[in-house]
């Protein structure tokens, strides 16, 4: 199974937010025990990049950064991703460029913890808890 990690749900895990960060974090788990492989855009790394750092310094994120990217795959954000989010009817463009990217990767399901902003997805949308209670049914 193939997931796609909306930037909220990277951020929750790397910036330890709490009441989120359980979820993202056995998400994650998962991932790094190879049951499932999850898929960020390569536009979330810049963004967890720049909010992190405001927190934890430089050094420290790129650490987490590091860590983080031997268990995920990134999707590229190219000119055709971009040319779809600019002519999407989305409302908001960084989140058609997630969901075209998560199309280009293939996923199966986008984890989000902003279901209202994927309205329109053809990919079944879950937020981590929801995900994870899905798992043990």
């Amino acid at each position: 199974m193939k997931l796609f990690l909306d930037t909220n749900v990277m951020l929750d895990f790397l910036g330890e937010r709490e009441p989120f960060y359980i979820s993202a974090a056995k998400i994650a788990t998962l991932a790094d025990k190879r049951k499932l492989k999850i898929i960020v855009s390569a536009l979330s790394f810049t963004t967890v990049s720049y909010f992190l750092t405001k927190y934890e310094g430089l050094i420290r994120t790129k650490d987490k950064l590091r860590k983080f990217r031997i268990i995920s795959g990134i999707c590229e954000l190219d000119e055709l991703i971009i040319e779809k989010g600019l002519n999407s009817d989305f409302p908001d463009f960084e989140d058609s460029l997630q969901y075209f990217s998560a199309l280009r990767a293939e996923c199966d399901i986008i984890i989000t913890r902003n279901g209202k902003d994927f309205k329109k997805s053809q990919i079944p949308v879950m937020t981590p808890d929801e995900f994870l209670n899905s798992m043990k049914s």
